[in-house]
C-alpha cells in the first residue's frame, strides 16, 4: 500500500501544486473562500469523491466523501483555505488545504482493499471563528472514528498545545460632570475601567504560567473636560484547558465588578460568542504519522515548540482522536507564520515537495490506524483519559 499512495502523490502532485497557486492567486477571507472551494472540490469530485456543497449551511465550507462499502474506520481529513486581511495567505492555508485533499485522495487510491471510509472536509474560516465549531456543533463529525490536518510552519514538530479562549467584554455606565466645575457629582466610568485592568494585571501574577489574558480598551471618552460616563473594553482569556479558562474569565470578570464597586459605577458585561475549546493533539496517532515521515521521507519531526496559540479544532479533538502536527515549509530562513516571507515560502520548491510528503504521511498513518485495531484501542484510551 506504500508504494500506491506515493506513486498516487506523485501522479496528482502537479495538480496538487496548481491547486495551492491558484488559491495563494486569489486570497479569501473569511466565509468569502467561493474560489477556494471551487477548486477544492471540482478536484475531489474528479477523483471519485461524492462532494456536498454549502456544508451545514455554509456557502463556502465542503464535505467531499468516499466509502469503500466495507466495514472499517470513518476518519476526517480537514482542510483549510481561508487567508488573512491584508497579507494574504500568511498562515500558508493554500498549503494547507492542498496537503489534506492530496491525502484523501492517496487514501482512497487503497481504502477499497483496507475497507471504511475517508471524508475531507473543507473548513472555511479558521482565522476568524472557525466552521470546525459550527460542523462539531451541529453533529457533523459524529460519525468520525478519527480525524487529522498537518499545519505548515517554519520546522517540522508535533504539535504545541492550542489553548482554550475565551472573551470577556465589558462595559462601564458612569454619571457625567464637568471634570473642573463639578467634579464630585461625577461617576467616572474612564476610572473603572483603568481599575479594572490594573486589577487584570494583578491577577496575572497568580495565573497559571500557560494562561494569557489580553485585551484593548474599546471606548473611554468623548472630551477631557467631561467625566466619561461611559467606557468599555475587550479581553480574551486563553488557558490549557475548558475548566481553567471558565475560572480565569470569572476571576476577570471580579475584577471589573470590584472596580465598579470601587467608582460607584454599574458594570455590564456583552461577552460575543467567540469560544473556543483547548485543542487535544493525539499524541499515539501523531507518534505514527512521525514514524511515518521518517521511514518514508527521512524526516525527523521534533518536539512540539514553545510557541501557542487557539484555532477551531479544539471541538472536534474532543469528539474523537485528533492530530495537527506541523509540517516545515522553510529551507533555508525560518519565516514565522503570519508574515510575507512566510506567505511567499508556500509556492517554493521545497515546500511543494513538502506537501507531497506530509500528504503521503497522513494518509499512511491513516491506513496504518484502520488496519490496526490495537493501535486504534491505544488511540482511543488516551483520547478518553485526556484532561479537558
Amino acid at each position: 500500500m506504500k508504494e500506491i499512495i506515493l506513486k498516487t502523490i506523485e501522479q496528482v502532485g502537479l495538480e496538487l501544486d496548481e491547486l495551492s497557486r491558484k488559491i495563494y492567486e486569489k486570497p479569501e477571507t473569511a466565509y468569502e473562500e467561493v474560489i477556494a472551494c471551487k477548486l477544492h472540490a471540482e478536484f475531489l469530485e474528479k477523483y471519485g469523491f461524492l462532494v456536498e456543497r454549502n456544508f451545514c449551511g455554509i456557502e463556502t465550507g465542503f464535505k467531499a466523501e468516499y466509502d469503500s462499502g466495507k466495514p472499517g474506520l470513518t476518519v476526517g481529513i480537514m482542510a483549510e483555505y481561508d487567508a488573512l486581511p491584508g497579507i494574504g495567505h500568511g498562515c500558508g492555508h493554500n498549503i494547507l488545504g492542498a496537503t489534506s485533499s492530496g491525502a484523501g485522495i492517496a487514501l482512497k487510491s487503497v481504502i477499497n482493499e483496507i475497507g471504511g471510509k475517508v471524508i475531507v472536509y473543507g473548513t472555511p474560516a479558521e482565522e476568524n471563528n472557525g466552521a470546525k465549531m459550527a460542523y462539531a456543533r451541529k453533529g457533523a463529525f459524529d460519525e468520525l472514528d478519527f480525524a487529522m490536518m498537518a499545519h505548515p510552519n517554519a520546522t517540522y514538530n508535533k504539535c504545541s498545545p492550542m489553548l482554550a479562549l475565551g472573551p470577556v467584554s465589558f462595559e462601564f455606565h458612569g454619571k457625567p460632570s464637568h471634570a473642573s466645575a463639578a467634579p464630585e457629582e461625577g461617576r467616572n466610568a474612564l476610572d473603572a475601567l483603568i481599575l479594572a485592568m490594573c486589577g487584570i494585571n494583578a491577577l496575572r501574577q497568580q495565573m497559571k504560567s500557560s494562561s494569557r489574558v489580553h485585551g484593548i480598551v474599546v471606548k473611554g471618552g468623548e472630551a477631557t473636560n467631561v467625566i466619561p460616563d461611559y467606557a468599555s473594553a475587550q479581553f480574551v482569556v486563553r488557558s490549557l484547558t475548558k475548566t481553567y479558562n471558565e475560572e480565569l474569565r470569572e476571576r476577570v470578570r471580579n475584577c471589573a465588578r470590584g472596580a465598579a464597586l470601587q467608582t460607584g459605577t454599574e458594570v455590564n458585561f456583552t461577552d460575543p460568542d467567540i469560544y473556543l475549546d483547548n485543542m487535544i493533539s493525539n499524541r499515539t496517532m501523531e507518534q505514527v504519522f512521525c514514524d511515518k515521515m521518517e521511514e518514508l521521507f527521512d524526516i525527523k519531526v521534533e518536539e512540539p515548540s514553545e510557541q501557542t496559540g487557539s484555532n477551531d479544532a479544539g471541538l472536534l479533538s474532543k469528539i474523537c482522536p485528533f492530530m495537527h502536527p506541523m509540517f516545515g515549509i522553510c529551507a533555508d530562513e525560518k519565516f514565522a507564520a503570519h508574515t510575507e516571507g512566510f506567505r511567499d515560502a508556500t509556492l517554493t520548491d521545497y515546500a511543494r515537495e513538502q506537501m507531497r510528503n506530509t500528504a503521503a504521511g497522513l494518509a499512511m498513518t491513516a491506513v496504518e490506524v484502520m488496519t490496526d485495531p490495537k493501535l486504534f484501542a491505544k488511540m482511543k484510551a488516551e483520547f478518553e483519559s485526556a484532561e479537558q
